[in-house]
């Protein structure tokens, strides 16, 4: 197959989307050079990204490459032209049992790469690998060339269909937001149609400034969500601000919000500013808004309505120019049903709201977080190449993900722990440390407890184990099955301790103060604290 005889332009029009031009890029590559993964790898600072792979594990595109991590990318990027590297070179390989479809984890043999340019500026690397010795003995300068000439010409293709999409989409977005009116860092991952589509959703409404509200359960990765809004926003020059609403106590609310005069209460010894004017200019992002009190939401509706901000104690108003982004995985119509939270609040919020999808519906992007939370832990652990074996990869992704993104993240962490602390000894001169089920412990996970106990003081005892169970909890959402649950063990629990707040408290594994708020969210009647 010769250089002219792929169609660059085809395979750009054809392509759905930046991510599969770059995998058609990949595949005409790999059409040129016989080899048995091809990558490509864009460079952010010090630290290359992968945005498409042709052979390679879907955990590899979670995973970050710092350059100075990883020596063989470092010599790639110096080369100018390009090199191989020999088959016995002892530099570790960062691709080393990241080959897709191997009953094993098995190491690269052969590896050649070459730096790309991009208008005259390092843009990443292209590399090749094969898993048999001496593949690339055949493949001279002159072909390599060719082959950097042909990925170059794709990627600019690429760039400029990018160039052209972004412009049209902010001009649609700005267009949007005339006729509507006025209304961190890990990144958002995965491919699967969920992802495609939030993504679409984020870029759509993130040129604009209307008002945006965040939907999803605990532990989705709304806080991400919120920072690509603003990293691809008009506002992303100036700073992102993040309030979380359920740590705010009602004395304090209007405080931090809103910010203060000297002498405006007792303690307020000088002027302060909210963070509705430390956010001037850009955004501020309300995470768990539905925990508001409602004296708060009232002030809170105020300033969306009016743009205009009243420190307590001051007579002046404040002109604030302020992107505000909301969160909560609170169903808030049955709030707003039952009195906890306004309903004209409500709708200043979601004039644009976006659900975020729960981890259980993401599909193989599991396994592409699993990736980047491995590569996290590796370095932090000092581990050398923490990989997922196959029996792993399926585990993942046949468990339930209660917890989401944040239940994996610690699963990962946690495996990564075991597995290095297991093979601490037989690691010495292995090139991997292998992730196997065991490490995962998703049974443990499943079961809300994890086999390494977490120091605690014990509760104290009960003659008889009178706790609720879930089985036999009738017909509903899992949500609404789970809240049934903990409104009956914190009722039995507080009946177990006589009322005694902080011993109930303490067998829930909770803070007294945590304990109250889950109390009154849930509707649990709250008892005297007999201390």
């Amino acid at each position: 197959m010769t250089t002219s005889s792929v169609n660059v332009t085809t395979i750009e029009a054809s392509a759905a989307s930046e991510a599969q031009r770059y995998r058609s890029l990949l595949a005409a590559a790999r059409g040129l050079v016989r080899c048995d993964a091809a990558a490509l790898l864009r460079l952010d600072g010090d630290v290359l990204r992968p945005l498409a792979v042709d052979g390679l594990s879907d955990e590899t595109l979670g995973r970050q490459f710092p350059v100075a991590s990883h020596p063989r990318f470092a010599r790639l990027l110096e080369s100018g032209r390009g090199l191989r590297f020999a088959h016995d070179c002892g530099l570790p390989d960062p691709y080393d049992g990241l080959v897709a479809g191997q009953p094993g984890i098995l190491p690269v043999h052969d590896c050649m790469g070459a730096p790309l340019r991009l208008r005259g500026a390092v843009w990443g690397l292209l590399t090749l690998d094969a898993l048999e010795p001496g593949a690339f003995e055949t493949v001279g300068p002159a072909q390599l060339d060719a082959l950097v000439a042909l990925v170059e010409t794709g990627i600019e293709a690429a760039h400029t269909i990018q160039e052209m999409e972004a412009r049209a989409m902010r001009e649609q977005a700005v267009a949007q937001a005339l006729r509507s009116g006025p209304g961190a860092t890990r990144e958002l991952l995965g491919s699967s149609p969920a992802m495609r589509q939030l993504c679409s959703e984020i870029d759509t409404v993130a040129v604009s400034d209307l008002t945006v509200l965040l939907l999803g359960e605990t532990g989705v990765g709304k806080d991400l969500v919120a920072q690509r809004l603003h990293a691809r926003s008009r506002r992303s020059g100036q700073p992102l601000v993040q309030v979380n609403c359920a740590a705010l106590p009602e004395t304090l609310a209007d405080s931090e919000l809103f910010g203060h005069k000297r002498g405006a209460f007792t303690g307020a010894v000088q002027d302060r500013n909210g963070k509705f004017e430390i956010a001037d200019g850009g955004t501020l992002f309300l995470d768990e808004v539905g925990e508001l009190p409602l004296t708060v939401q009232a002030k809170l509706l105020r300033v969306l309505q009016s743009g205009e901000v009243q420190r307590p104690g001051s007579d002046r108003t404040l002109k604030v120019d302020v992107r505000v982004i909301a969160a909560t995985n609170r169903d808030l119509p049955a709030a707003i049903a039952q009195g906890r939270f306004r309903a004209d609040l409500y709708h200043r919020l979601s004039v644009y709201p976006l659900v975020v999808p729960p981890l259980r519906e993401r599909g193989r992007d599991v396994v592409a977080l699993a990736g980047g939370f491995l590569e996290e832990n590796q370095h932090r652990l000092g581990a050398r190449n923490l990989r997922l074996s196959p029996a792993s990869k399926a585990a993942l992704l046949a468990h339930g993900w209660p917890g989401n993104v944040r239940e994996l993240e610690h699963v990962i962490s946690r495996a990564s722990l075991r597995a290095f602390g297991e093979h601490r000894e037989q690691r010495r001169g292995a090139r991997w440390t292998a992730i196997e089920p065991h490490h995962l412990a998703l049974d443990a996970a499943a079961a809300g407890s994890s086999p390494v106990a977490a120091p605690s003081i014990p509760p104290e005892p009960a003659p008889v184990d009178r706790r609720p169970s879930l089985a036999g909890t009738p017909g509903g959402t899992l949500r609404e099955a789970t809240e049934a649950f903990q409104r009956a063990w914190l009722a039995d629990a507080l009946a177990r301790h006589h009322g005694h707040v902080a011993n109930a408290a303490r067998e829930a594994g909770i803070d007294r103060s945590n304990f109250h708020r889950t109390l009154r969210k849930l509707g649990v009647p709250r008892p005297e604290d007999t201390r």
